[in-house]
């Protein structure tokens, strides 16, 4: 049988990548087995659709070539008064910095600023800055979770992602076969009181650390159901207007609840993005026959970070971003039994074909310009 170029470019990738792991001073504390991993997740060249990475960073790059990988880069306004160097504009720069130093594995994804909403021109001016993008080489806008847990009219309303000032930005991105990442919503417990969560929630520290994503007890609020819902009618609203869920959509706890989106809005796609732990704690069976079902529909993302506040622990980092990703392809490649993020896991050994569409035919897909 014939071997194709692209089997034995995955094999000399993976003992590459294999020698690398295991020779280079900076990886000694890689074990064979995780160095195994890897290699075997290089062979498919992996791509983490998301990732913000803003530091134009050798070894970043490094890492890139020893794992295959590409990644897609996203920006986020997150405050409202971002400090000069984290605006869209200064963000934007840093990732086609990142674009050009790792030759073209970094795509990027663009954001504008949702906190200038009630300004007068406020969709010609987001449209005429995400076209620019668009014409530099951006593939894909991010909005985020400050969109219907943050932002409000003066009459103190949540503005929810499917407010109508945000419809012509839509259309825009639409027009443009660029696609909408959308981290709207949080996991449940971002709506529970700290006496209802276990201190070794992964999320526990998180919502102590950044009390104002904790929506528990904030007068007027909106419920996570609220905010899926306008979501929900922004999918909707937009039907050729091509969207990925950031972190299981929001609905990490159930994979129920992504299947009805998925099969009500064919334009919705999901990725894994710092939920993988989530898939984990669902049953096995039950996880394994939702992604077989909906395999092209999920594609993989770790919402790995590095940029000027880790940049001083690069090594810890990199280090980190690779034990995730042999532990993903543990869980999702195959049936070894393991412990992760406080969990006994079996992997769920999917056919082979789902998890390359998984890890690469889908982000292909839905970010059209990506791979060149």
């Amino acid at each position: 049988m014939a071997i194709s170029l692209f089997m034995v470019a995955g094999i000399a990738a993976g003992v590459v990548l294999s020698i690398h792991l295991l020779a280079s001073p900076a990886a000694r504390e890689v074990d064979p087995q995780e160095a195994s991993d890897l290699a075997a997740l290089a062979r498919i060249e992996p791509i983490d659709t998301h990732a913000h990475v803003f530091v134009d960073s050798p070894a970043y790059y490094q890492m890139m070539k020893d794992l295959n990988l590409h990644i897609v880069d996203i920006c986020v306004v997150g405050r409202k008064n971002e400090p000069p160097n984290q605006t869209q504009a200064a963000q934007f720069r840093e990732v086609m910095a990142v674009r050009r130093g790792s030759g073209g594995r970094a795509g990027v994804c663009t954001t504008f600023n949702p906190y200038r909403f009630q300004d007068k021109n406020f969709a010609r001016n987001t449209i005429d800055i995400l076209n620019r993008n668009f014409q530099e080489g951006a593939i894909a806008v991010k909005i985020w979770k400050n969109i219907g847990m943050q932002l409000k009219w003066p009459s103190g309303k949540y503005v929810m992602p499917d407010d109508p000032v945000f419809e012509p930005i839509y259309k825009d991105i639409t027009a443009h076969n660029k696609t909408l990442i959308a981290h709207l919503a949080e996991p449940d417990t971002c709506w529970e009181s700290f006496a209802q969560m276990s201190p070794s929630n992964p999320d526990y520290n998180y919502y102590k650390n950044s009390p104002q994503w904790h929506m528990y007890g904030k007068p007027g609020a909106p419920s996570k159901q609220e905010i899926l819902k306008a979501r929900d009618h922004l999918l909707a609203m937009n039907p050729h207007l091509r969207v990925v869920g950031a972190h299981l959509g929001s609905m990490e706890a159930n994979v129920d609840e992504i299947a009805r989106r998925f099969d009500r809005y064919p334009n919705f796609n999901v990725d894994t993005a710092a939920r993988v732990h989530y898939l984990m704690a669902q049953p096995r069976t039950k996880v394994r026959a939702f992604l077989i079902k909906y395999q092209d529909r999920i594609c993989y993302g770790t919402d790995g970070g590095l940029n000027r506040r880790n940049e001083k622990d690069t090594r810890q980092v990199l280090a980190d971003w690779k034990y995730k990703y042999a532990m993903s392809w543990k869980y999702f490649a195959t049936d070894e039994t393991f412990e992760y993020d406080g969990l006994k896991v079996r992997g769920l050994k999917l056919p082979m074909s789902v998890v390359r569409k998984i890890y690469h035919d889908n982000a292909v897909r839905l970010f059209p310009g990506l791979i060149r």
